[in-house]
């Protein structure tokens, strides 16, 4: 028997395979980010169109998957998810290894075509809590684990938003921000939508927190995509310790 495992292992040395360790770094990644999106009542279905659009379309930006496969492991792990009320949360694309732009595009492909499932408040607290539950279950490793939160207004449901924020960021979780403002206040909840001291401030002092936590205006759903990939590259290619203050882009 163990003539047979000494030749075993030599074959494996031969092809240039580990011994024993041939999948030990499998799972590892660069990076695990949520991407969670709100979906609730304010946001219309033009509006939902525009975001899920540009999700797909950030998403499969050259700059994007260039950031997202320049790492020491060349991959990261991505995971969409979409989130209204207290209690509606959905997963809409699972955990996904990004390698390239084949995969990238694979990814977006699922957002296009996926299905609404939510429409009610706005639980942006609990829309962290969710995200923070899928980086528990991600099958890859990073030390690098991100939520990237999505919003046009302030949470207004029952889950604390800052209590969720405070609870992520104690499992050294990052959160990020992008405040997607809308032209008029909202005729039933003015203060929803136009908070004082306007949104970005709002998700500043509320939503956002960790290493080098930013924030970033989208100008409405028509200028999500294009703020998103800027976005995107940055939480990405971010190493962190740089400066660990909130800020608003």
């Amino acid at each position: 028997m163990l003539m047979r495992l000494c030749a075993i292992a030599l074959v494996l040395l031969a092809v240039g395979l580990p011994v024993g360790a041939a999948t030990a770094h499998d799972n590892e990644v660069d990076l695990l980010l949520v991407l969670a999106a709100d979906v609730s009542r304010s946001v219309d279905a033009e509006k939902f169109k525009l975001q899920r659009e540009g999700y797909a379309t950030a998403i499969t930006d050259p700059r994007v998957v260039k950031a997202m496969t320049q790492g020491s492991r060349r991959r990261i792990a991505l995971c969409f998810v979409e989130w209204a009320d207290d209690y509606e949360q959905s997963v809409i694309v699972s955990w996904s290894l990004i390698e390239g732009g084949e995969d990238a595009h694979r990814f977006a492909r699922l957002i296009r075509t996926a299905p609404r499932v939510h429409s009610g408040r706005t639980s942006i607290g609990a829309g962290i809590d969710y995200a923070l539950a899928q980086l528990g279950r991600a099958p890859f490793r990073s030390p690098r684990r991100v939520i990237d939160v999505s919003g046009d207004g302030t949470s207004n449901a029952e889950r604390t938003v800052t209590l969720a924020r405070d609870e992520a960021l104690a499992q050294g979780v990052t959160i990020n921000g992008l405040a997607i403002l809308s032209a008029k206040p909202m005729s039933t909840n003015p203060r929803h939508t136009h908070p004082p001291g306007g949104l970005a401030a709002y998700y500043q002092a509320n939503v956002i927190g960790g290493p080098n936590a930013f924030v970033v205006e989208a100008a409405g759903f028509d200028d999500f995509g294009r703020s998103l990939i800027g976005k995107l590259i940055k939480e990405i290619a971010d190493a962190g310790g740089i400066d660990a203050s909130p800020r608003v882009e």
